[in-house]
């Protein structure tokens, strides 16, 4: 076994030369010299110059890197030569060392943003996003004038999964959401129509509400929380496995393959829940009519066709549709723009939602006014 020995620094001074000799174990779990006492010998007016050298059984690990470079530092801040005639192990993790600029530590002291630096910033988040989604659009309306020519080509198998997922299996929600709507209407206008023996109107506060609003808003919002955010987490999660750009290193655009297909299987299949919707919101206000004031079915059923026009019905597809796109656009952009992590296929999932019902809010807002305008 190798016998160790206490780390050591022989020195000697020669027409103003400091040599510094290293010997012995220099390793973190042994004790070793003093650098305050080296340092103080290298500041010595009498030293013009340093020279570090080692014996040849030195025995040495990070310590001495260390030690090497707080003696170089110091004899750089005192404009004195350092020459270095050590092993080259050593020598190459204090040039690797020296090259690491040192981290800086964030200053406490410093002041916040002022309340136009927050504003401009903001403003700037707001363009660039708007960019982004300007973009997101034009790139779909190419698409779908692509599908137009015929040349967009998707799984037929995809598309049909897609068209179950967001169809059939969505009835069961709308059901029940457009049921218990079609109750609070009729309830609703149960205790004030009752005031005046006007009871027979429920029919129309019914249809009219259903057909033409509720039921195209409601589905709308159903398809946001269900269909919007599956959009977002399965594009998002093949954005992080990077399948995404798998599809566009073979030349397979996203867009046609993806986004495409999603936003078809909603166009097609929201006026098909529509129109359950609307048909499960009537038959709940009957529930209500007959159970509380004895209306009758034939009675119920005229005065709802009486009500109804068939403007209601275009209105109300018109908004199912216009939501359902206003959807796809949202799930689709905040999965194909996802991050690269889990946490961010959570963050893409609850924007495409949240930006979902607020779209949907916005637009709502706009066709009531437009079609009241119009007169339809």
């Amino acid at each position: 076994m190798k016998e160790t020995s206490q780390a050591s620094i022989s020195c000697s001074l020669e027409h103003s030369c400091l040599e510094l000799s290293f010997e012995g174990d220099w390793l973190l779990q042994k004790q070793r010299p003093s650098l305050t006492d080296y340092l103080s010998q290298c500041s010595d007016p009498k030293v013009s110059k340093i020279q570090v050298s080692a014996s040849d059984e030195l025995n040495w690990d990070t310590s001495l890197v260390i030690f090497v470079r707080k003696l170089k530092q110091h004899c750089i801040t005192q404009n004195k030569p350092f020459y270095s005639a050590l092993p080259d192990g050593i020598a190459q993790l204090i040039t690797l060392a020296d090259a690491v600029p040192p981290i800086q530590a964030k200053n406490e002291n410093t002041q916040p943003n002022s309340a136009l630096h927050n504003i401009g910033k903001k403003a700037l988040g707001i363009r660039q996003s708007s960019q982004e989604v300007l973009t997101f659009v034009g790139e779909v309306t190419l698409a779908f004038g692509k599908l137009l020519r015929g040349r967009v080509s998707f799984r037929k198998q995809d598309f049909g999964i897609l068209i179950e997922d967001v169809g059939p299996k969505a009835l069961g929600i709308v059901s029940l959401i457009s049921f218990l709507l079609g109750v609070i209407l009729a309830y609703m206008g149960a205790v004030q129509l009752g005031q005046f023996g006007a009871q027979i109107y429920i029919a129309d506060l019914v249809g009219i509400g259903m057909v033409r609003e509720m039921a195209a808003l409601m589905t709308g919002i159903i398809l946001a929380g269900r269909t919007g955010a599956a959009y977002a987490a399965q594009l998002g999660t093949m954005q992080v496995n990077e399948e995404i750009d798998a599809y566009r290193t073979l030349g397979v655009s996203p867009m046609e393959f993806l986004v495409l297909p999603r936003m078809l299987a909603l166009m097609v299949m929201v006026p098909f829940l529509i129109i359950y919707a609307d048909l499960v919101g009537v038959i709940s206000g009957f529930v209500v009519a007959m159970g509380i004031f004895d209306i009758g079915l034939l009675e119920y059923y005229n005065q709802t066709l009486n009500a109804l026009t068939f403007n209601h019905f275009i209105v109300g597809l018109i908004k199912g549709c216009c939501y359902g796109i206003l959807v796809a656009l949202c799930g689709c952009y905040q999965g194909i723009n996802c991050g690269r992590s889990a946490s961010a296929v959570g963050q893409a999932t609850t924007r495409a939602i949240v930006f979902s019902i607020i779209a949907i809010t916005i637009a709502a807002s706009i066709l009531t006014i437009l079609f009241q305008q119009l007169g339809i």
